[in-house]
């Protein structure tokens, strides 16, 4: 354990010298991961899958905020969609509309969960989303993270009934909108995904603030048995097929990654407890005091002894 304590630190002493560099290439690189799992999965116009394209807007992510991304990203996305669907991309467009001001009317900021949530999908490590989400961000984030999971489902359906979308010129146009409306939310594993992952990070919020020892660890477990139960009852309950080998690798790799998360931001030493009491003219005030864990990194200094023996003979 101390030598991954002291790895951390050199790790923040690294970072913290080289933070403009190493947030450029982290923007950089998401960015790129994002264009390129669009094109993957709705690449319906052809000029977006250019390679000179996809690294002109990483490179103008990666020295831009995050939120720039996001719209970047949804632009891009509409695009690709407007190509398959004059209807998809209209109903996308407004329902990507309605979430970006209903979340910026309570906490602006952490929309780039809306990116990363299908991104994680495609992964196949989605159900990291709601432990990290319930440590990191309050309750406002459930909002950008469970429409994170309606974009996923959103370009699987538009990846699996492209041909169908297309092939409905003769249609009018009410039923074309009525027709993907009720593709969209009647998809009962979205519904499930949605519940489970907002049960988790809530379960994960209220316990990781609460005066316990290692309430961050029991958050993660709580979390990740609520996120299973939901998921199994909601499977039983809709009949909806589930690959259980992929559901197990799938929790496994997200409750390492939390808690990794917890390591590297969230390390304290519960043995060194204290639990402190003072007053004002109005109150009492009993504080619990957990310190973070702290070490040193060695300072190693190199003597050639022998170099210095051979300086003397001569």
């Amino acid at each position: 354990m101390m030598g991954l304590l002291v790895f951390k630190e050199h790790l923040k002493a690294f970072y913290g010298k080289y933070s403009f560099i190493l947030n450029s290439l982290k923007k950089f690189g998401l960015a790129l991961l994002v264009f390129l799992m669009l094109n993957q999965n709705v690449g319906f116009m052809t000029a977006l899958k250019n390679p000179a394209v996809l690294v002109v807007l990483s490179l103008l992510c990666a020295f831009l905020p995050l939120s720039v991304l996001t719209g970047l990203a949804a632009v891009f996305m509409l695009i690709h969609l407007y190509s398959l669907s004059l209807e998809l991309a209209v109903i996308t467009g407004i329902l990507v509309l309605a979430a970006a001001i209903l979340y910026s009317s309570f906490q602006p900021g952490n929309s780039i969960l809306m990116v990363l949530i299908p991104l994680l999908f495609f992964i196949r490590i989605p159900y990291a989303a709601p432990l990290i989400v319930g440590l990191s961000y309050g309750l406002s984030a459930m909002i950008p993270m469970s429409f994170g999971v309606f974009l996923y489902f959103l370009l699987i359906y538009a990846k699996q009934n492209a041909g169908v979308l297309v092939g409905t010129g003769t249609i009018d146009i009410t039923q074309k909108y009525m027709q993907i409306l009720k593709s969209l939310f009647s998809n009962e594993m979205m519904l499930i995904m949605v519940i489970a992952f907002l049960a988790a990070a809530i379960v994960v919020y209220l316990i990781r603030n609460l005066s316990l020892d290692y309430s961050w660890s029991i958050a993660i477990a709580a979390g990740t048995v609520v996120e299973l139960a939901v998921i199994f009852i909601g499977n039983s309950r809709m009949d909806v097929s589930l690959s259980i080998g992929s559901l197990a690798i799938g929790v496994l790799v997200s409750v390492i990654l939390a808690f990794i998360f917890q390591f590297f931001v969230f390390a304290v030493d519960y043995s060194r407890t204290e639990f402190l009491q003072f007053q004002d003219d109005d109150y009492y005030y009993y504080v619990k005091a957990v310190p973070k864990v702290a070490v040193s990194t060695p300072d190693v200094k190199v003597q050639r002894i022998n170099k210095r023996k051979e300086d003397k003979m001569q």
